[in-house]
């Protein structure tokens, strides 16, 4: 995004009531502050995004954003215009389509994010959406320059393109934003076989189990190997080595590890219908072999709990170890890429 700055810098003091101005220098200063306080509160947007963990912070700022786009639009609109109206109904229209952008579009993409844990595909249409709009916003802000070079070419103004902090911040935060959202959809396309997999053993559905273990081991493999490929941001591998550490968790946990669970859920359910056999059987009916055979598988169970609970418990903590890991990985990644001035 670029900042443009007119050659020459008036300090005035406007009202808010019939504004005019002498010059089509005066009103291009005028466009440009309002347009300074709606990238300062872009950024601070932004920055809620990249270095905050509260959803509440980040849709206070978009919020406080809507509202200095209010009051650009109200002191816009209040003020004459220069030379006509033809800029200063395009001002107005650029900034009412970016209100509407962030009331609707953005406010959707909020809403979006509750739900885009459920599925790859409801993260990979988050983050579409987001990408969308973000595209959206950046067209307007092109039309807006060409708007502003056109009039200051019809009035003999010579505009000096300078990228300032601040535009140079913005233009960055895209480039990490999108490094950012590669590396977490490829992660994701594996967590959630994850996901379904605690489902499965939740429900002690040892089919289903066995099928969304399978599954999960196979797409951690591809997501090494997809990793192997892709570069690094700039050199840091953070996220690429945390992202690792949780494939292969997932791996070993498929691989290694969830026939031992699956094992006791069968013994389990065979007890269950050795012991509903036995008490169909009359006492005088039973026989040794079978009440020795129960006794046994009993034994196996009582056994099998401690395993059950030891390796489930272990599979707990690595697996909250790694992906805490990688949240605060990538929250570094965010923090060390994006300013936070």
């Amino acid at each position: 995004m670029k900042h443009l700055i007119t050659v020459l810098c008036l300090i005035c003091t406007f009202t808010l009531s019939a504004q005019k101005f002498d010059s089509a220098l005066e009103y291009l200063d005028f466009v440009s502050e309002q347009q300074e306080g709606i990238s300062k509160k872009m950024w601070k947007y932004t920055k809620a995004i990249a270095h905050s963990r509260s959803d509440r912070s980040v849709e206070n700022k978009r919020k406080s954003l809507v509202k200095t786009l209010d009051k650009a639009i109200s002191k816009i609109r209040s003020a004459s215009g220069y030379d006509g109206n033809e800029f200063k109904n395009q001002l107005l229209q650029r900034l009412q389509f970016n209100k509407d952008l962030l009331n609707d579009e953005y406010a959707k993409i909020i809403d979006m994010k509750a739900v885009a844990e459920q599925s790859y595909d409801a993260m990979e249409a988050y983050m579409l959406a987001q990408e969308l709009a973000d595209k959206k916003m950046e067209e307007v802000q092109q039309e807006y320059e060409k708007n502003y070079y056109a009039f200051a070419e019809k009035h003999n103004i010579k505009i000096i393109e300078s990228e300032n902090d601040l535009s140079k911040k913005m233009t960055l935060s895209n480039e990490v934003f999108a490094h950012y959202k590669k590396m977490y959809l490829i992660y994701f396309k594996v967590y959630i076989n994850e996901v379904y997999l605690m489902e499965a053993l939740n429900k002690g559905d040892v089919n289903a189990i066995q099928q969304n273990a399978n599954a999960l081991s196979e797409s951690a493999k591809e997501g090494l190997e997809v990793l192997n490929i892709t570069e690094a941001y700039k050199n840091d591998k953070s996220i690429h080595l945390a992202t690792k550490k949780a494939f292969e968790f997932f791996i070993d946990e498929a691989d290694n590890k969830i026939s031992t669970l699956t094992d006791f859920l069968v013994l389990g359910e065979d007890l269950q219908k050795a012991q509903a056999t036995l008490e169909k059987t009359p006492q005088r009916k039973r026989t040794e072999e079978q009440i020795n055979n129960y006794n046994q598988m009993v034994n196996d169970y009582n056994k099998g709990v401690e395993t059950y609970n030891s390796t489930n418990e272990n599979l707990n903590n690595r697996r909250q170890k790694v992906i805490e890991s990688l949240n605060k990985t990538n929250q570094n990644f965010l923090s060390k890429h994006i300013p936070n001035d």
